[in-house]
């Protein structure tokens, strides 16, 4: 299950944005600015977004029974779904509505030195969390780079919150950009402007979440370490002829379901078959606790590939 890193991660960033988000909204209500108003909403909607990751660890922990025989680990990435859906429907949207409307109606923001502190503030509050979540993002990608690490990951949690406080970081500079140049150039449609442009990384980053983690939450396969580790068990097994393939799905950050498909040996009885059976799954658990499942099925090498050879051909013939 998910580690209490994870837990450390998320609780970092909630209480980060959850005082950001009361210090942007009380310079917004001060001062008018809209950029400010946006950042307001967009650190709510982290505080939000932080409650329900906690929410789909707590549910993801819940142990297997008679309607989820594989645990509940997929709430985790139903939730973080649920999380890059607001990103966009709240975050960006409100963000892009309340730029286009100050870019129509250009207000002059009054005690700007105010914003100017809350967005110092902010930087520190969000380059904490995103740092705790960088720490721990690193620990776990091993020599991965960050955008394949990204991709392979199976727990949502600390790549969501380091691309949130990513994209946070982000929108300050184009908040501090906008109010410095309505300032400077006395123009202050600019910061209607920035309004716009923290919708855009919101609108952004929401996409990458939700990209990410629709494959997760419809079923991905395992890591492919997983797959050629049991193949390597079951060919070193002396009752295994040839080991064909594995199929695996990740039902959440750390359960994993496989299928093995192999070949014994003719001499086998059924007995023998069973315990062959027992001591390849035992391995397998153990060399990869998240295993849950290992369905093994006795299948020459020719009826699977067919098989493969038929799916690839046409996928929809899996469900038949």
């Amino acid at each position: 299950m998910p580690t209490s890193s994870s837990h450390k991660v998320v609780y970092v960033a909630l209480a980060g944005n959850l005082v950001i988000a009361v210090a942007k909204f009380v310079a917004a209500g001060l001062s008018g600015s809209s950029a400010m108003l946006s950042e307001g909403v967009h650190s709510l909607v982290d505080t939000v977004n932080e409650l329900l990751l906690l929410y789909g660890l707590h549910r993801a922990r819940m142990p297997p029974d008679r309607t989820h025989p594989f645990g509940h680990g997929r709430e985790l990435y139903f939730w973080s779904f649920i999380v890059a859906l607001l990103v966009l429907s709240m975050g960006a949207g409100v963000s892009f509505y309340e730029g286009v409307m100050h870019v129509r109606r250009p207000e002059a923001i009054s005690r700007p030195l105010m914003n100017y502190l809350v967005l110092a503030i902010s930087f520190v509050f969000e380059g904490t969390s995103w740092y705790v979540a960088l720490r721990e993002f690193r620990a776990r990608k091993g020599r991965l780079g960050y955008f394949e690490a990204f991709r392979l990951s199976k727990d949502p949690t600390t790549f969501t919150v380091l691309l949130e406080d990513s994209a946070a970081l982000l929108g300050l500079l184009v908040a501090l950009a906008g109010l410095l140049g309505a300032q400077c150039f006395n123009m202050p449609v600019l910061d209607g402007v920035a309004s716009i442009g923290i919708s855009c990384v919101l609108a952004v980053s929401a996409m990458l979440l939700a990209r990410e983690t629709k494959g997760l939450l419809i079923g991905e396969t395992a890591h492919p370490v997983v797959s050629e580790s049991i193949l390597a068990i079951a060919n070193g097994d002396a009752g295994v002829r040839c080991a064909n393939g594995v199929l695996t799905v990740q039902m959440g950050p750390s359960q994993v379901v496989a299928a093995l498909s192999a070949e014994f040996e003719d001499a086998l009885t059924t007995p023998q078959i069973e315990a062959c059976i027992h001591r390849i799954e035992a391995q397998a658990k153990r060399t990869h606790p998240e295993i849950l499942s290992l369905f093994v099925k006795p299948q020459t090498a020719e009826t699977w590939q067919a098989r493969r050879e038929a799916l690839t051909r046409n996928p929809d013939e899996l469900a038949s």
